[in-house]
């Protein structure tokens, strides 16, 4: 698909990875705003085509007494807020087949949760909306795998699919990264690589997912080598007291020199 496609989308002529970024969950509208401002502003001066992230709920954590939502449509209401106060589209996890319909109804690009990718009702109910569909990969699937998961979105009718590799299970606590998967999931769809989910640390004694936020920019830089077509980057301005995925955060005060020389390692790229 052409990111020309989706509704507010900008700088697609400027030969640059397109990024999806935000909080992880929504947590208010006061918080999604400035962490939205603040991006937009970044991207518009590198010419990054830009799509704002932010989950509505989050239906897979750890714990029971964890961080779930501060309601499902007072949160969608939010990310259609940032669409309109900021002229930008916004993408957002479903995780349910009734999500696909109400969440369709507020953003731009439905995303379906790695631990999900396998599910192909909830795959299909995404499709009939129409709108892109982002299939993150998951943890314990080939990149080869995912190709039939594309397949499904092509089969109900939407011709609109992304991939989004989010790293692989090594070990029971850790997360890798398989550059090589790269080029085999772009045959079948643009792919994009999430940098801070890719850094988890899993399954922790705690029921707290921890993370490597230092490792950032080390893979981050990898994916532009490898021509991924998007990042993926979490990211907040109080990242200690994020309400979910806190611990492999990118601080938002480090965005714009992570995103400034992830641009310029693009530009020479692109002479190659």
């Amino acid at each position: 698909m052409n990111l020309q496609e989706i509704p507010k989308i900008k700088h697609t002529n400027a030969n640059n990875f397109f990024l999806l970024c935000g909080p992880c969950a929504i947590e208010g509208e006061d918080m999604a705003l400035r962490i939205a401002e603040k991006v937009v502003s970044i991207t518009n001066k590198l010419e990054i085509p830009y799509v704002f992230k932010g989950s509505f709920k989050k239906a897979n954590r750890s714990r029971v007494d964890s961080f779930t939502g501060i309601g499902d449509e007072k949160a969608l209401k939010i990310l259609k807020k940032v669409s309109d106060t900021f002229d930008v589209p916004t993408v957002t996890d479903i995780h349910e087949i009734s999500d696909a319909h109400l969440a369709a109804q507020y953003v731009d690009v439905l995303q379906i949760p790695a631990f999900l990718v396998r599910q192909t009702d909830l795959l299909i109910a995404a499709a009939q909306t129409g709108k892109v569909v982002n299939l993150k990969k998951g943890q314990f699937m080939s990149p080869e795998s995912m190709k039939h998961a594309v397949q499904k979105i092509y089969d109900s009718g939407n011709n609109k699919a992304w991939i989004t590799d989010r790293g692989t299970m090594f070990g029971y606590q850790d997360m890798i990264v398989d550059f090589r998967g790269i080029p085999t999931m772009r045959q079948y769809a643009p792919t994009v690589l999430d940098v801070t989910h890719s850094l988890q640390q899993p399954n922790q004694v705690a029921g707290v997912t921890g993370g490597r936020p230092d490792m950032i920019e080390t893979i981050a830089r990898a994916g532009i080598v490898n021509n991924v077509d998007g990042l993926f980057i979490e990211t907040h301005f109080d990242p200690a007291n994020a309400k979910s995925d806190g611990a492999n955060m990118l601080h938002l005060d480090n965005l714009e020199k992570l995103l400034t020389n992830l641009v310029a390692i693009r530009k020479l790229v692109n002479t190659f």
